[in-house]
């Protein structure tokens, strides 16, 4: 895997990410660090990198169970340490997935799946961060 991060220059801090599988990404800075909040904060990229990577998981573990899932999100809330460097020392993961005919048991595993064995993202924020999770399951079929 590889990325190439190219400044924009010196009337900010806006930074153009080229990814190896040919996608951009742009990231800037908030005004009172010199950037003119064009784009996410490179550690709000981080954190949506670490949801997607859950969600993913999420979905294609239930896809794979034959569940009929429609529909996924996971609203994340972080804390960061008061001093430099400023990780991560607190995420929490509060999944909302819809299906038809899909049981909490069948998404809490999915969830604990990508938490325990699959997630890339979530094993390294485990490194620094306290992870939690709740869960909401909406049942399409309830009142069809």
């Amino acid at each position: 895997m590889e990325c190439t991060i190219d400044w924009g220059g010196p009337d900010g801090m806006l930074f153009v990410a080229k990814t190896g599988s040919g996608h951009v990404l742009a990231m800037d800075g908030a005004p009172e660090g010199g950037g003119n909040n064009l784009a996410p904060r490179p550690m709000e990229t981080v954190l949506a990198g670490t949801g997607a990577c859950a969600a993913y998981d999420v979905v294609l573990i239930l896809k794979r169970g034959r569940h009929a899932v429609t529909h996924c999100q996971v609203k994340l809330t972080a804390e960061r340490a008061d001093t430099d460097p400023k990780v991560f020392t607190a995420i929490n993961f509060g999944f909302v997935v819809t299906g038809k005919a899909l049981s909490h048991a069948a998404v809490e595993r999915a969830v604990n799946l990508s938490h325990e064995k699959y997630c890339s993202a979530s094993a390294m924020m485990m490194k620094t961060a306290k992870l939690t999770f709740s869960i909401e399951v909406i049942d399409e079929t309830i009142g069809n």
